[in-house]
């Protein structure tokens, strides 16, 4: 398990022991230290990040009177000699923007910054679910949002300042993105009505309508972060299942569209009983394991040794790795990778695995292993990666090396 305070925090926060409870029901309380917020991002923090990238309109949002301002209001191309003008945020531009009021969003910060890559890591980890942070910066009394659901779990951390939150039921169970029937009308009752502070956590479950805004505060600002968790569902069960069925031949065959009524029957019944012989067979918790497993390797620095031997790594895998103890050997399966180790190999792969940075002399004078070698080949195949210092930031007064 990656420890991190941020899992810690919101555990404390909502009363939760362990994640059981995500999804299931509104819950909101505060973090033990309000000014943690402060250490995943600031505004000006943010900010830089905007300035430094060049961003698609589909990323960076701007909100101003409760209206979305067309991205040439606040993106212009920068021309670059003997190229194509490069699109990036207008800095004087988007101050005149802040400073006016008005709601700032950048989806999937975790992209950009490395503390909050690190944090998503570690609730990805504690969840067993894809997790992305976006980000609200709201000046002034701008308005976010209308009342509206999201077809995932959220849970928001009230950064910096205050806003005015909403939040009301469901009106249709479990929505999806993509479904079978329309949900355009918010319930009257209100589940809960209040202003987040600094330190604030709030669990607002799939489907639940609720909107934020600073109209009632005048001037300052607010910012928080909102971390986003689809979590898988029966659909998704039966997608993979699909997938599944290409290895049974009575899948693979055309339908029989042209043969005779019998003969259709005899393929509708054989098509039956094959999907529940493979339901059957092929659980849940198969597709679950299957899917964390699966997943391939995330984006980091690749550098085959060029500039220098490894001294230091860390486990980047999106889920926690899974090490199996066979009787001569360990089996490790992770970020669509199955790898065979010696069994001496077992402590220093559990070191070098913990999603904690390790330095690998450390890793080796205590388990008297060679974990030069061990460390070599997990990130050649993309499991870990170099602590670059850029990396290590992410996990500064994050994620110790004794852990919890």
């Amino acid at each position: 398990m990656l420890d991190h305070p941020l899992v810690r925090g919101i555990e404390d926060a909502l009363g939760w022991m362990g994640p059981g409870l995500l999804g299931r029901e509104f819950a909101r309380g505060a973090l033990p230290d309000p000014d943690f917020g402060s250490k995943l991002l600031t505004p000006e923090k943010l900010l830089d990040i905007i300035m430094r990238r060049s961003l698609a309109a589909s990323r960076l949002r701007i909100l101003q009177g409760g209206r979305d301002l067309h991205p040439n209001a606040f993106i212009s191309t920068r021309p670059v000699r003997r190229s194509e003008g490069v699109p990036m945020v207008d800095m004087e531009r988007l101050g005149r923007l802040i400073q006016e009021g008005a709601t700032l969003v950048l989806d999937g910060v975790n992209i950009y910054d490395p503390t909050l890559e690190v944090a998503c890591r570690a609730l990805q980890w504690w969840t067993h679910e894809l997790v992305q942070v976006n980000t609200y910066l709201t000046t002034g009394d701008a308005a976010g949002f209308n009342l509206h659901w999201d077809d995932h779990d959220v849970l928001i951390v009230q950064v910096a300042g205050q806003k005015s939150w909403e939040v009301r039921g469901l009106t249709r169970p479990a929505p999806m993105y993509r479904d079978a029937g329309p949900n355009v009308e918010p319930p009257e009752e209100i589940v809960w009505k209040g202003t987040m502070q600094p330190g604030d956590v709030m669990h607002i479950p799939r489907g639940y309508w609720h909107q934020a805004t600073r109209e009632d505060r005048g001037d300052g600002f607010s910012l928080h972060l909102t971390f986003g968790f689809p979590q898988r569902t029966g659909v998704d069960y039966f997608t993979w299942l699909a997938d599944q069925s290409r290895r049974s031949e009575v899948f693979r065959h055309d339908l029989a569209r042209w043969d005779s009524v019998r003969f259709r029957g005899e393929q509708q019944f054989a098509l039956t009983d094959g999907a529940v012989k493979l339901s059957a067979t092929t659980s849940i918790d198969d597709f679950l394991a299957a899917r964390e497993r699966e997943i391939p390797p995330s984006r980091h620095i690749a550098t085959h040794g060029v500039f220098g031997s490894l001294t230091a790594v860390v486990c980047v895998t999106e889920f926690a790795p899974h090490l199996e103890e066979l009787d001569d050997t360990v089996v490790l399966a992770a970020a669509a990778r199955r790898i065979e180790f010696g069994k001496a190999a077992l402590p220093a792969l559990q070191l070098l695995l913990s999603g904690r940075p390790v330095v690998i002399p450390e890793v080796a004078a205590e388990t008297g292993v060679d974990a030069a070698m061990l460390a070599e080949v997990l990130v050649e195949e993309g499991i870990c990666a170099a602590v670059t210092p850029e990396l290590a930031a992410g996990y500064e007064d994050m994620v110790t090396s004794e852990g919890r």
